[in-house]
């Protein structure tokens, strides 16, 4: 047997445990969760087939009550001995992408990004569409592109024109960007017909997840009109390999910013699911910039509100990302588009003036909220690097 020491300092304590999918030299994937710096196979350790799947899907299918009856037989598990073969050092792992994504939806909820956007496009104008302080504004995404962290991101190729040009050409993006995001995994569904009222949240959703929206900004520039976003977002979606339970974040809650016009009764929360997470974002290995998503103005409880108030039936697997996470200060923005003003103020990386991607680049993503007492709860870490358009993503 094994007792899993946990460090004072570790983002990954008791009252974490995050779940994911893992596999071992020569074994097959199955769920595991993540305790200090080890990973406790969940098929041996509980011996229940549901674990010995390729994803999470299973069990987050079996509904609330059930990852709060296994959420606390883990603890009991881990508080003492942990048989040896269901304990694997979290570095010697091969990760996985946790869940089977069924549908995948983008929301725009941060009230900083989307007027920083707004006066980069629209100069002269008011930042902020009529629409967007009433409703969340999202889009629908591509679930076969979400991939899990570590995976090489192809530069996407499609149409593009720049202002100067009097006809478009077909290419590679020049202008390759990130997204800061904070994704929200469904666990147990929605009828088709039905809608999933602000209170009924944490009903339905299992975890949170970071994500990386990747972003070819010319091609989006000139595809968006009329419909939104196509090409330039549907290539790759970055998300961490570890799931942290809404369970574990209930000392992260906290109020949403102040909502003026008061939203529609739907959208109503009696007690806000506004979260105190702070990202941070390295460009080559050098932080650039941190994030808190404790400013979003839409919550994840409005975000799913939203998303099922016309009868759009939900399902276990889907997952709804943030939209960009950025603050009211320079160093808070959580995409490079804001960051360099449209390339027009170039950040330093490493001694270096950038603006946009180039071949090569690693992005990594991570981030904490706080947990009961002084404790913080780590998320992992969301990280890819670009690939040039010849070669294969690794």
């Amino acid at each position: 047997m094994t007792t899993i020491a946990i460090p004072d300092d570790s983002l990954f304590g008791l009252d974490n445990l995050p779940y994911g999918v893992f596999s071992t030299p020569g074994s097959a994937r199955r769920v595991g969760v993540r305790v200090g710096d080890s990973v406790v196979d969940l098929a041996v350790a509980l011996g229940e087939d549901v674990f010995a799947g390729r994803s999470l899907n299973g069990f987050m299918a079996q509904g609330q009550q059930r990852w709060v009856a296994v959420r606390e037989r883990i603890l009991d598990l881990v508080s003492g001995d942990v048989p040896d073969d269901a304990v694997h050092p979290a570095g010697e792992v091969t990760m996985h992408l946790p869940f089977e994504v069924a549908d995948y939806v983008d929301f725009y909820a941060s009230e900083h990004h989307a007027t920083n956007l707004g006066r980069l496009f629209r100069p002269g104008a008011e930042p902020l569409m009529p629409n967007w302080k009433h409703l969340p504004v999202g889009y629908h995404g591509r679930a076969g592109t979400v991939v899990v962290s570590g995976t090489g991101i192809v530069r996407p190729q499609g149409q593009r024109k720049s202002p100067d040009e009097q006809q478009p050409s077909f290419g590679e993006s020049r202008r390759l960007d990130i997204e800061a995001e904070v994704g929200f995994v469904v666990g147990t569904g929605s009828a088709m017909g039905t809608a999933v009222s602000c209170e009924d949240f944490a009903r339905h959703v299992f975890g949170a997840v970071l994500v990386n929206d990747w972003s070819a900004r010319d091609i989006q520039a000139w595809e968006y009109v009329p419909l939104g976003p196509f090409l330039g977002k549907s290539f790759a979606t970055s998300v961490s390999a570890w799931v942290v339970p809404m369970l574990a974040l209930e000392s992260a809650r906290t109020a949403n910013p102040p909502q003026d016009p008061q939203p529609l009764p739907y959208l109503r929360e009696r007690q806000p699911w506004g979260l105190d997470i702070e990202l941070a974002v390295e460009w080559n290995g050098q932080e650039v910039s941190r994030p808190q998503y404790r400013d979003m103005y839409w919550s994840p409880a409005q975000m799913l509100a939203h998303l099922t108030a016309n009868g759009a039936s939900s399902r276990t697997g889907d997952l709804f990302a943030s939209g960009t996470v950025s603050g009211p200060e320079k160093h808070q923005r959580g995409a490079f588009i804001e960051l360099t003003w449209g390339g027009k103020e170039p950040v330093d990386v490493n001694g270096e003036e950038r603006t946009f991607l180039r071949d090569g680049d690693e992005v990594n993503i991570s981030a904490t909220a706080p947990g009961p007492g002084s404790a913080r709860i780590g998320f992992g870490e969301v990280r890819g690097r670009v690939v040039p358009a010849t070669d294969t993503a690794g």
